[in-house]
């Protein structure tokens, strides 16, 4: 890592219709370093990411580039300048092959008449091998994965000489093995002398990536500095402005039975799948990718049911052939992908918030408005969600705010089982610990509440029970005195067997 600085804010402000998203941000980036860009979501980073950019022009502060202060810097500007940004849904054509994709971009800044499409190829191999992506070129890019995706947006970066590659959240949909893949690919850009900006607030995935961290709160510039300066405890405190106690969930002891499960199976996904939830546990779900651990989730909603086995709801048994099924027993499922499954990004809280529920307010062939109304503001006041008014559309919210408004949805029927996927994906680490008092305090009122999660802390803390998924099957159910390292190497079959 250099001690020369590329980029350097100063004083950074900027203000929408009298809203402060950012308020004296300052900021050092030096090249050849990976430095992370922590807060909470709302907290201004993307903000400060398009000041950077030139998509938005600061009202005050100065920024330097290589030593230059920039004025009026506009997004070519930035390009040009070596400032290339990798958000979330890569900017990528799903219609083009990964060889457009990377080189077109420079084949229409050359002016040129006709395209060469053999350079176009060569300039894409080329820069797949610069970073060690075995893609094929020819291959449209709607076929592949989030993680090849992501490559080909690093590839078409790296070409168009990029000297900052700032990456929004480049870890929310890929799995261990691609994030490390990922990791790799940038300690290379950064021997090469590319400063590399990374938005993420995991603080795990920080230490195994960043040289610093800078994070801000509420629009404010808070702290900066080298990552090992940076503890559990003054990382949440900054983040958070107080201290996130996390001890373990310990649910008094009941012996009333919420949902029991016994040899449930499908075919192909999973098989003889047997254990227990009383009232007031928080039962996890977990294991490897291809476990199965999702597919019981999607068989209990009825999203794609089991052929196999018996499913008892307060000690009655049930069939669950359809989502309908799930819905008339008064079950709630939170899918994995919130944003194309889970909510209608585009309508309001409140639309969002009655979705799973509508028939209820039907009254003589009409809506009862003010009822969903209520309704709406009883659960957006109960389970906090951060908002002016119930009308803005979903997609104006904050990672943890959108992610309530999909527990508010299923809440507002009322669940007697409520399944969640991956509950605190994205989220940061504020809105993780409220969402987790949230589904603890559902479990102490007689609701059965299923975490399906590969988060291992999240789970150690939050689950009192956890039912451990290999290759299909229950290799067994163990208790949260585990501690997450233990898990691991349980779900890795390098720590014994799991207690049944």
């Amino acid at each position: 890592m250099s001690d020369e600085i590329f980029l350097k804010l100063e004083g950074i402000r900027k203000s929408f219709g009298g809203v402060h998203a950012l308020q004296g941000v300052d900021l050092e980036i030096r090249k050849g370093e990976v430095h992370c860009l922590a807060g909470e979501n709302g907290c201004g980073k993307s903000t400060l990411i398009k000041a950077i950019s030139g998509v938005h022009e600061p009202d005050e502060g100065k920024i330097w580039i290589d030593g230059e202060e920039v004025k009026n810097m506009k997004p070519m500007d930035a390009i040009n300048r070596g400032i290339q940004v990798i958000y979330q849904d890569f900017a990528v054509f799903p219609n083009l092959s990964v060889a457009e994709n990377i080189a077109l971009n420079g084949e229409l800044k050359s002016k040129a008449k006709f395209v060469n499409w053999k350079s176009v190829r060569k300039i894409a191999l080329e820069a797949m091998d610069q970073i060690g992506a075995n893609i094929d070129p020819d291959i449209k890019l709607e076929r592949l994965s989030v993680a090849n995706k992501q490559m080909v947006a690093i590839c078409r970066a790296i070409i168009n000489d990029a000297k900052l590659l700032i990456l929004d959240e480049p870890t929310t949909a890929l799995t261990a093995r691609e994030v490390e893949k990922l990791w790799d690919i940038i300690r290379s850009l950064k021997a090469k002398g590319i400063a590399i900006m990374i938005v993420n607030h995991k603080l795990d995935e920080i230490y195994q990536i960043a040289d610093r961290l800078t994070i801000l709160r509420n629009g404010k510039y808070i702290s900066s500095g080298d990552i090992h300066e940076y503890d559990q405890v003054r990382f949440t405190q900054d983040m958070t402005g107080h201290d996130v106690v996390e001890t373990k969930y310990t649910p008094a002891k009941s012996d009333e039975e919420v949902l029991r499960v016994e040899k449930l199976g499908r075919k192909g996904a999973f098989s003889g799948v047997s254990f227990t939830l009383n009232k007031g546990d928080v039962l996890g779900i977990t294991g490897l990718l291809g476990s199965g651990r999702g597919e019981i989730g999607e068989a209990l909603f009825g999203l794609a049911p089991a052929d196999e086995g018996e499913i008892f709801l307060n000690g009655k048994k049930i069939e669950i052939n359809s989502v309908n099924d799930a819905m008339k027993h008064e079950i709630g499922y939170v899918p994995e992908d919130r944003l194309t499954q889970g909510l209608f990004m585009e309508r309001s809280i409140l639309d969002n918030t009655i979705a799973a529920s509508i028939k209820k307010y039907m009254k003589r062939g009409k809506l009862d408005g003010a009822g969903m109304e209520g309704d709406t503001e009883h659960w957006v006041k109960e389970i906090g969600i951060k908002t002016p008014s119930i009308k803005p559309p979903v997609r104006t919210l904050s990672g943890g705010n959108a992610q309530k408004v999909v527990i508010a949805k299923w809440l507002n029927t009322h669940p007697k089982l409520f399944i969640l996927d991956g509950p605190t994906v994205g989220v940061d680490v504020g809105a993780k610990s409220e969402i987790h008092t949230i589904l603890h305090d559902l479990a102490g009122k007689g609701i059965g509440i299923i975490i399906i999660s590969d988060d291992l802390v999240e789970l150690v803390k939050n689950c009192n029970k956890i039912v451990i998924m290999k290759d299909g099957k229950c290799s067994g159910t163990i208790d949260n005195s585990i501690d997450e390292v233990s898990l691991g190497r349980l779900l890795i079959g390098a720590g014994g067997e799991a207690n049944e």
